[in-house]
């Protein structure tokens, strides 16, 4: 039977519908990534990117040349880049302000490989590491406001290019999805003096039918609401709003749950496309006690379609209990 879930932070309604997962369907063969076989992100190729702004790499070697293992790079075609100087201005109702702001990628190994999961636990830890390390310097820039950081893993889920990436893309404004998550938090902190990510968490500890992993320092589960197939969020047990301020030791286990997380998305669903996002507090603001950062990974199993784009509701076909379960299950 079909039911209607509704997120305690964002106020959102879902709509669990298991016997859509039955509806016949033309089986099209996603396209690959492929093109000629030139990787511009690949170790030897760097001239093919611009200037390196961090990398992690050998002592021996030299910035913009090969003994990389993680580099991070501007995006050769961003959606905002640095100017001079910040300007807004108005017509009527409307309002507008130059595209001031960065978009970065995080080249996340010099090899061609596809995963992130795929990557040494090592590896991946230093990719938690570039993310933090450029927030701490862009935060730097008083313009700037927030930094949001993302992968898209396949073409269905938006990537243009195979080898493994994510993006940054800090901006003058704090994006509209993380305003209202921090607004719901608060008012829920507010209203019953406690973090509602606390509440999540010990709720979801108790029941354990979403638990997907459960760590000593983090817990990846599917949200009771989730608005996607097999949605899981990566979030730590102590309160921190700001994920630069992660430390070395929270950033080795974070590297452990990254990988183990993904590589049972692969092993369960058999290598799907998808992404993830961080959420972390604007960089202007100081330590929230009613929000805390976190990973939000979602599988591109299905598709948003008009009802969603009309509504504002999610219709998911699998019910969250079912998809942890799953996930758990799935050996890496």
């Amino acid at each position: 039977m079909p039911e209607l879930r509704k997120d305690p932070m964002m106020r959102r309604w879902v709509v669990m519908a298991p016997d859509r997962s039955k509806r016949p369907m033309q089986s099209v063969a996603p396209p690959l990534l492929v093109g000629n076989d030139f990787d511009p992100f690949a170790e030897g190729n760097e001239a093919s990117t611009p200037p390196e702004l961090l990398a992690y790499r050998s002592p021996d070697s030299v910035a913009n040349g090969p003994g990389w293992r993680v580099r991070v790079v501007p995006n050769k075609y961003p959606a905002l880049q640095m100017e001079p100087s910040l300007e807004m201005s108005r017509e009527g109702i409307y309002e507008m302000m130059n595209g001031l702001g960065t978009h970065e990628v995080i080249i996340e190994c010099p090899h061609n490989e596809t995963n992130l999961s795929r990557l040494s636990v090592d590896h991946v830890r230093e990719v938690m590491a570039a993310y933090r390390d450029r927030m701490i310097d862009l935060k730097q820039d008083r313009r700037l406001v927030h930094a949001l950081i993302f992968k898209n893993n396949g073409i269905l889920a938006g990537a243009s290019l195979p080898h493994s990436h994510s993006q940054l893309i800090a901006s003058p404004v704090v994006p509209i999805a993380i305003w209202e998550e921090i607004q719901g938090a608060k008012e829920y902190f507010n209203n019953q003096h406690r973090s509602i990510f606390d509440e999540m968490i010990q709720q979801e500890l108790a029941t354990g039918s979403r638990i997907v992993l459960d760590t000593p320092g983090f817990v990846a589960f599917c949200p009771y609401a989730s608005r996607f197939s097999f949605e899981t969020w990566i979030l730590p047990k102590e309160q921190s709003s700001h994920f630069e301020n992660i430390g070395p030791k929270s950033i080795d286990e974070l590297g452990h749950v990254m990988k183990t997380v993904l590589g049972k998305q692969e092993r369960a669903l058999d290598d799907p496309p998808y992404n993830y996002v961080l959420h972390s507090a604007p960089f202007d603001q100081p330590e929230l006690p009613h929000f805390r950062w976190h990973f939000e990974i979602f599988p591109r199993l299905t598709r948003v379609a008009g009802f969603e784009w009309g509504s504002g509701f999610y219709i998911n076909p699998v019910y969250p209990e079912d998809a942890a379960k799953r996930l758990r299950e799935a050996s890496v």
